[in-house]
């Protein structure tokens, strides 16, 4: 087996080494003046099963453009020079929020990056919590893998509600299913009841509208529950109006904290009153000096049992969220 961590991803992939009792393997990056770059491993991968590890969220230093052309040229080098599979890691994925037709003429991101990461030679794609599972799973021809963050959440919930009510809230109708699963798995695993909610939100041409909120959450805890947390706006305004119907306390849950421009107001809200991410991606790791109500989860042994079950065909259901 070969583990490699691309630029940005170093952290996450030493974490998942670590988890294997194993280390990283070493690779070269360079760029170059007019933008282009190459990696290339520095160990040979003749014959091995290569797992790949690398977000693909843009930042200042690098877009989601580059970060996903050097992984897929990663992938191809490594298919090159004779390796026997290659599992490209991408704990977030970009271009997943665009999986379906809005506007006349819409691309339909999801199926071309799906496309590309097949013409690069790559045998399966591994995420975590993807902003559409079905639309993910659809995509690709080649093998998938989705990792839930629910069992990773759940003890943290129980910790934080210390014996107060829960409730669950979806902070828009498209991710009503996930935070449904979420509840469950806190009622599964807790042997404790906990109510659910939704905010409504539409989006259009860049402008965000909706009112409505449905759910009982008098005097609970409430957690609000998506795959990500851009500018944190989406987050807030369901914060504001599940204390408008009396929670108690206000949590923010999300596998990917991308914490863009506008989040600083996600974390001086007082609505808001802790909030609760993985390391999937850098950007979550450094927003944790600016504030303190920021509470990180590791996922590199999630992703470290998944690269076990995978190499030793042991079953995946469990880490996947689904039942036997």
């Amino acid at each position: 087996m070969r583990l490699f961590a691309l630029k940005a991803s170093e952290e996450l992939g030493a974490s998942i080494a670590g988890a294997l009792d194993c280390a990283l393997d070493p690779h070269e990056e360079r760029d170059f003046e007019d933008g282009e770059h190459k990696a290339r491993p520095l160990v040979s991968v003749r014959g091995e099963d290569v797992y790949v590890v690398h977000s693909l969220n843009g930042t200042p230093a690098a877009s989601a453009n580059d970060k996903l052309c050097k992984l897929l040229f990663f992938i191809a080098a490594c298919k090159e020079n004779g390796a026997a599979s290659v599992t490209a890691i991408a704990p977030y994925l970009a271009y997943a929020r665009k999986d379906r037709q809005t506007k006349a003429r819409d691309p339909v991101t999801t199926k071309y990056v799906a496309q590309l990461f097949e013409a690069a030679g790559a045998d399966c794609v591994m995420v975590l919590q993807a902003h559409n599972l079905a639309a993910f799973q659809n995509a690709y021809r080649c093998r998938t893998l989705h990792l839930d963050t629910r069992k990773l959440f759940t003890p943290i919930i129980k910790e934080l509600v210390a014996g107060q009510p829960v409730a669950v809230v979806s902070p828009d109708g498209g991710g009503m299913k996930r935070a449904q699963l979420l509840k469950e798995t806190y009622e599964a695993e807790t042997g404790e009841s906990a109510g659910f909610g939704f905010m409504e939100k539409r989006r259009s041409r860049g402008v965000v509208s909706g009112t409505l909120f449905a759910g009982e959450v008098k005097d609970a805890s409430v957690f609000i529950f998506d795959d990500m947390i851009g500018s944190g706006g989406t987050m807030v305004r369901a914060a504001r109006a599940c204390r408008e119907h009396g929670a108690s306390r206000v949590y923010a849950l999300a596998a990917h904290g991308l914490f863009g421009e506008g989040s600083e107001d996600l974390f001086a809200s007082d609505a808001i009153d802790g909030v609760l991410v993985t390391d999937s991606v850098r950007t979550a790791v450094e927003a944790k000096v600016r504030t303190e109500k920021l509470r990180i989860v590791p996922v590199g042994p999630l992703i470290a049992n998944a690269i076990r079950c995978l190499r030793g065909n042991g079953s995946l259901s469990d880490l996947l969220g689904m039942e036997d």
